[in-house]
């Protein structure tokens, strides 16, 4: 029933599926020295008892893990052409070769039982 709902309603799929994008290393880097500062300015707030620069620190860390944790966005993927042809401007991989590792997998079972005959 789910390799069904993979073949026949595959917009449906990916619209529910849990994938995000890919992680942004710059964001992440970026997010980590946010954190690392904010830290240093609650630590400041503390010594001086200051209890607005602590506040202040707190928030930059935090706004350092939400933009550490941040992804791309990726958009929609693009309609494979149905003939099995190359796609335009991928570098002449076909849309087989772009499939998910899951999909791999599953080609690779059904492959294997037509092979032992059943």
């Amino acid at each position: 029933m789910e390799r069904s709902l993979y073949h026949n309603d595959a917009d449906f799929v990916s619209a529910v599926s849990g994938a995000r994008g890919r992680l942004n290393y710059g964001a992440l880097v970026l997010g980590i020295l946010v954190g690392i500062l904010g830290l240093g300015v609650v630590i400041v707030g503390v010594v001086l008892h200051q209890p607005l620069i602590g506040l202040a620190g707190f928030v930059a860390m935090f706004g350092g893990v939400l933009l550490a944790l941040r992804r791309t966005s990726r958009g929609p993927a693009p309609k494979a052409p149905l003939g099995g042809t190359p796609t335009a401007g991928r570098g002449g991989a076909t849309a087989s070769s772009k499939s998910g590792f899951m999909d791999r997998l599953n080609d690779r079972w059904e492959r294997r039982d037509d092979d032992r005959g059943e």
